[in-house]
Parts: structure tokens; sequence; C-alpha cells
């Protein structure tokens, strides 16, 4: 046997009472903090990823090495993790940027069914609806990274430096870099709640009968639909744009008519959306983008892979 298999068969040297109890309160207190924060890390990490798979691992990641800390040397405990978050969050988003090059047809954000009161803050509602986390897919990674902890979170930016592994003057022209693109891209007109319950609930109507007339009324000029079916389900290969060719797609339906379908009214990352049952199952979610009262964007997900949080709410919160 080597000398290092030995050393790792040899027990391990017994822990007096006081060593013990002093793990045991270390494990604790790491835990409460971590738990406290835990929505606020999935939410910084899905944000940077659009997966809530990864997002999910990233907080895995960094459990384990947080358990490891000493917490009497962490000044702020929100600040520490965070940063831990944020740098394993981009250990990922790059490997993920060389899987989606693989990726069969358009990829969406994986969606999250959230509860009504995340629509209550527009900040966070716009930050995690799928048009934002769209427009965050065209920025460079560490862009996509202080956008989010500058814009959504609020982080100051030796804070955001920090976690990122640049400079403060760095970070500042980055965020100046990352609002510009973003600005000319992100959605406008934000509709009313009584606005969008209305053009909601023509929406839904339109769809489930395929009304062609409907369609066209609800629709915006220039809106756009993005499928997601992850080379298992059938989707657009391609996005469709203009409410001549959307209206008919939608007339037609992306799911099979000669099967038992219903469509529920769900809030999709913040926003509202259409969770799809045929037989009985999950199908799909169509998640909506309105603006001044029409709609225009629907972003459809069949991929099986990215529903499982279609059956509970996710929290997420700034």
């Amino acid at each position: 046997m080597s000398e290092r298999n030995k050393r790792r068969a040899e027990p391990a040297e017994p822990l007096n009472r006081a060593d013990r109890v002093g793990s045991v309160d270390s494990v604790d207190s790491a835990t409460e903090a971590f738990v406290a924060h835990r929505n606020l890390l999935f939410t910084v990490a899905y944000e940077m990823l659009g997966s809530a798979a990864d997002a999910e691992d990233v907080l895995q990641e960094t459990w384990l090495r947080w358990v490891d800390v000493d917490l009497a040397t962490v000044r702020e405990q929100r600040a520490y993790l965070v940063r831990v978050v944020t740098r394993q969050a981009l250990d990922r988003l790059r490997a993920l940027g060389r899987r989606k090059e693989s990726y069969v047809g358009p990829w969406l954000p994986e969606p999250l069914l959230t509860a009504p009161d995340v629509a209550e803050d527009v900040e966070l509602a716009e930050s995690v609806s799928m048009a934002m986390l769209l427009v965050l897919e065209t920025l460079a990674p560490t862009e996509r990274a202080v956008f989010v902890l500058r814009e959504v979170f609020g982080l100051e930016y030796d804070e955001i430096a920090e976690a990122v592994d640049k400079s403060p003057a760095a970070v500042r022209q980055i965020a100046y870099r990352a609002r510009a693109h973003v600005a000319a891209r992100r959605p406008r007109g934000i509709a009313s709640p009584a606005e969008t319950r209305a053009a909601l609930g023509a929406f839904q109507r339109a769809v489930e009968t395929g009304d062609l007339q409907s369609l066209l009324d609800i629709l915006a000029p220039d809106v756009v639909a993005l499928s997601d079916g992850g080379g298992v389900k059938h989707a657009l290969l391609r996005p469709v744009v203009g409410v001549g060719a959307v209206a008919r797609l939608l007339a037609v339906g992306w799911w099979k008519r000669d099967a038992e379908r219903s469509v529920e009214l769900v809030q999709i990352n913040g926003g509202p959306g259409l969770l799809v049952r045929v037989n009985g199952e999950i199908d799909g979610v169509v998640a909506i983008r309105l603006e001044n009262g029409y709609v225009t964007g629907a972003y459809h997900v069949r991929n099986p892979e990215k529903l499982s949080r279609m059956e509970r709410e996710t929290a997420v919160t700034r």
C-alpha cells in the first residue's frame, strides 16, 4: 500500500468534546447564514446562467466552499456569498457557451413558475423575464455578471470588482457598456395590471380557439415567436417575426389539436404565461411579453429537461 493510501486508510484523530461542539456550532452557523441568503443566491446564479439546474449546481459548489470558511473572518456574509456564487457562475457560464454551440434549434432560458408577488417588484420581474434573460445572453460573461450585480442587486463597484477580479475603475467601464447595450434591446412600454389582464385573457382565448382575427388584434406588428424543443420535441428552428406569420402559427397551434389539451394562465418568470398540458401531462409553457396592451413576444419551451420546475413555485428575490 502506498504511503498516500495508507494515510487515507488510517482513522482520523478523534476530536475532543470541545472540538466536536465547536465544529457542530460552526456548521450550524454556516447553514443558518446560507439558508437565510439562499433565494438571493439562486436568483443571482439564475440571472447569470438562465438555467435553474445550473444555478442549483452553483449553489451546491458555493455551499461546499462556504462550510469550510472560518466565519469569524467574514465581515459581511451576504457580500461574501454573492462573491463566491458569482465566481462559480462565471466559470459555468463560460462552459455553457460551448455547450450552447451544439444545441439543436433556438435556446431559451429554463422557465420558472413564480409566485404572484414577484410581479409586484417590477424591477425583479423584469430582470428574470424571458425577454430580459435573452437580452443578457448577448452580453459577454463578465459584462453579464457586472450588469446583474449592479443594476439588479445594487452592489457597489468595489464589491463587484472583488467578485469578477477586476479593478473598480474597470468595473465602472464594463457597467457603462453593459447598461448601454441592454438599454438598446430591453423591452419597453410596461403594461398596467388592467391592460395585462385584458390582453392576456384575449390572448388565451385566441390561442385556445385558434381564432386568427382575434390573434391579429392582440399581437403587435413586430411580435416575435421563439420555441425550444432541445432536439427532443418538435419546435421552431428559427424565430418567427411579424403579426401575420405569428398569428398563423398560433392559429394552427404549437401543439397537437387532436389531443386532449388544456391551457392554464400562470406566472412564468415574474410575468404572464400559459401552461399547456396534453393528455394531462405538461407539454410546454409559453412566456408572454406584453407592451402597451399588445403581445410583443411569445417564448415557447417544450424541452422536457427545462420543464421540471413547472409543478411548484420557485422563490426568487433581491
